[in-house]
């Protein structure tokens, strides 16, 4: 089914979790937080997303975004637990994390439109306008709610080591 192996859904049905997980986390507390109950289990789905990237990758840009994607991942979850960068390892974990949110949606918005529905996707092509839409769509809510984000982070003073529940 829309071509894809059985390690291919290993793949996708490991990580798809992870999206709604982190959307949930984003419009709750507008960040992903790693030290949750939500943030565990969105690492873990995020894990077995980009490790099992690498049984599946056709073209190097796959592993190159498995590596990134990984590498993020683990510095977003340190980085807060080194004190001598004060409050910008806050930061730098909400730009991480919020990174590697981006590179999981990127491969599932092109696989999505290029597979679905079976036999007759919505984009025919990497060059299709709807998947440049809808990629560039992903890269201006990057750059908005990494921004947002920042600005949140600025105001939350006081507060800004809390951890939400």
């Amino acid at each position: 089914m829309f071509g894809i192996s059985h390690l291919g859904w290993l793949h996708t049905l490991g990580s798809l979790p992870a999206i709604p997980l982190a959307l949930w986390m984003l419009a709750r507390h507008g960040r992903i937080v790693p030290r949750s109950g939500a943030g565990v289990a969105w690492f873990i789905f995020m894990a077995i997303g980009g490790l099992t990237v690498f049984l599946i990758a056709k073209q190097p840009v796959s592993i190159g975004v498995g590596v990134v994607t990984l590498v993020l991942l683990v510095a977003g979850y340190t980085v807060g637990h080194v004190s001598a960068l004060g409050r910008a390892a806050r930061y730098l974990e909400t730009i991480f994390l919020s990174l590697t949110v981006f590179l999981l949606l990127v491969p599932s918005v092109n696989e999505t439109l290029t597979r679905v529905p079976n036999g007759n996707p919505i984009a025919k092509g990497p060059e299709s306008p709807i998947l440049l839409g809808a990629l560039g769509t992903l890269l201006v809510l990057l750059i908005v709610g990494l921004t947002a984000q920042i600005l949140h982070l600025r105001r939350s003073g006081s507060n800004f080591d809390a951890v939400p529940r």
